[in-house]
């Protein structure tokens, strides 16, 4: 059984910029891919990033290619988002997740844990 815990979220003006950050406790995220994913109102939860088991690659959702980045430190077992360039559309609850398989990790299907999510809201 893997908790997660998402910190980081709050309000910004487009432009600038946040960093998410996820904790770990229970097992250690190094057997696991981890991904951020995001739902805004009236929305399905969607892919935002994934990074694989030792943070060698990654995979970010068109949309914020370029603007965001994820990483992870499998010894403080924590996950990361880091967020540039925001704009109003990036306005969502963002979560974090981990997969214990061998997939893509770009699908909410794939994974096992969640956190209970992170507001990030962005002015326009």
């Amino acid at each position: 059984q893997v908790q997660l815990v998402e910190s980081g979220g709050g309000l910004v003006q487009a432009g600038g910029s946040l960093r998410l950050s996820c904790a770990a406790s229970g097992r250690t995220i190094s057997s696991y891919i981890m991904g951020w994913f995001r739902q805004a109102p009236g929305k399905e939860r969607e892919f935002v990033a994934t990074i694989k088991r030792n943070g060698g690659s990654t995979y970010y959702a068109d949309s914020v290619k370029g603007r965001f980045t994820i990483f992870r430190d499998n010894a403080k077992n924590t996950v990361h988002l880091q967020m540039a360039s925001l704009k109003p559309e990036d306005t969502a609850v963002y979560y974090c997740a981990a997969d214990w398989g061998y997939g893509l990790g770009t699908s909410t299907h794939e994974y096992d844990y969640w956190g209970q999510g992170t507001q990030v809201t962005v002015s326009s």
